[in-house]
């Protein structure tokens, strides 16, 4: 699924500097426990959270996570989104509670990190 579809799913913006609308993920993970993700989550994966500190981008780095989106309306500082864009890590946001978010993504065909094996 491509980054352009997930922020239309999820009546998001993306808050990027760099355009990842092509980017593609293979599948999501709803949490807001970094060991949780690093624990679970697979590459290539779009992070749904609410933690909009630098250790989530951090995190997002060595999972090789490829997208975060952040929920409940939350939004990253500056210096946040400066070190998602040096790490090439696209950043999104969403007004939704994660539950929701989560729901949508997977409704419209988006795998959870259980259900892949790429």
């Amino acid at each position: 699924m491509t980054l352009a579809q997930i922020v239309k799913i999820l009546d998001g913006d993306f808050l990027s500097s760099r355009d990842h609308r092509q980017k593609q993920v293979h599948t999501g993970c709803g949490c807001d426990l970094m060991s949780d993700v690093l624990a679970f989550i697979k590459p290539n994966a779009l992070l749904l959270t609410g933690l909009t500190n630098a250790q989530v981008i951090r995190t997002a780095e060595m999972a090789d996570v490829k997208a975060i989106c952040f929920v409940r309306g939350k939004k990253p500082g500056g210096e946040v989104i400066a070190l998602a864009d040096e790490k090439d890590i696209a950043l999104l946001a969403t007004s939704l509670p994660l539950f929701e978010a989560c729901g949508r993504l997977y409704r419209e065909g988006l795998a959870g990190c259980s259900e892949y094996e790429g």
